[in-house]
């Protein structure tokens, strides 16, 4: 009789846990995550400004701070100075060969006057051989002059695209210099203040998607036939206890290779060693936090 009372009493306790247990039967159990961005300088100097804080909501491009851009700045004046002095030393063309030209202009009236004595025998062939000489001498000239000309040209527009080359990638430097926030997220980290000296790729701060988070989560070789990408599925966020809110969710990637379940998550089949990753997005309320537990239910 003792016995009977006992195993009625379990009995009546695993009925109670049963109906008090409103957890939805979960497909497959992970935890949400979002797309995290680690955000570090681009430049060397001192930080002026960063004027964020841990829970800001920032906007993709938004400045946040500054690194010291004096010397950079400095410099690209030196390079625009350096860059109108090229250009001063840039030869007019038309202003050098005038004079040559003149002289050839010159000497074809000189030696069209001398035909025309010639004809009339007031001249000689030697004055008009002179003239052609004269001419001639003159358009070699005219010829070295333009080519040399034309060389000093070319060197100084050679010159002037290389100090531009260094304009612009100070200006790029100088850029680099203003700090913003890649995408649109929460500040989850800062790893620097104001006053301290950055070097480049030293982490300034986490910037995260908080709109979008994504429930990373396991099945097994016998649910892949069950799943595919872009299907809707149902998670569910787990606050603990028995309150749990449910969300619509797109699956939207699932790994092409398999690995040993993780000690932490549970499958449907707790069996199985070897699991396929899955990710699905989910809009946040403002309610799901990175590593927070979730369930997911694929709908049939």
């Amino acid at each position: 009789m003792k016995l009977i009372r006992i195993t009625v009493f379990i009995a009546g306790l695993l009925l109670v846990f049963a109906c008090g247990n409103k957890s939805p039967r979960y497909d497959a159990t992970g935890t949400f995550e979002a797309t995290e961005v680690l955000v570090s300088s681009e430049a060397a100097g001192r930080i002026l400004r960063l004027g964020i804080e841990e829970g800001e909501v920032l906007k993709a491009g938004q400045k946040v701070g500054l690194i010291d851009t004096v010397q950079l700045y400095l410099k690209q004046l030196q390079l625009q100075a350096s860059m109108k002095s090229v250009e001063s030393q840039r030869p007019d063309l038309k202003k050098q060969i005038a004079a040559v030209q003149q002289q050839i202009v010159t000497a074809e009236r000189e030696k069209k006057r001398v035909e025309n004595l010639l004809k009339a025998g007031a001249a000689n062939q030697k004055q008009l051989d002179d003239w052609e000489a004269q001419i001639a001498l003159l358009t070699k000239q005219l010829a070295a002059q333009q080519s040399s000309l034309q060389h000093s040209t070319n060197s100084l527009t050679e010159q002037g695209s290389s100090v531009g080359i260094q304009v612009a990638q100070v200006a790029d430097q100088l850029a680099k210099c203003h700090l913003a926030s890649p995408i649109d997220g929460t500040v989850l980290a800062k790893y620097a203040e104001a006053g301290e000296l950055a070097s480049i790729g030293k982490p300034l701060f986490k910037v995260a998607d908080m709109q979008q988070l994504y429930l990373r989560a396991y099945i097994t070789s016998e649910q892949l036939a069950d799943v595919k990408l872009g299907q809707s599925v149902t998670v569910y966020a787990d606050y603990g206890t028995d309150r749990h809110t449910t969300y619509p969710g797109v699956l939207t990637w699932i790994s092409d290779r398999s690995e040993f379940t993780p000690k932490t998550i549970l499958t449907k089949d707790e069996r199985a060693n070897l699991v396929y990753a899955v990710k699905i997005a989910v809009e946040n309320d403002g309610l799901l936090k990175i590593g927070m537990y979730g369930g997911v239910t694929f709908n049939k």
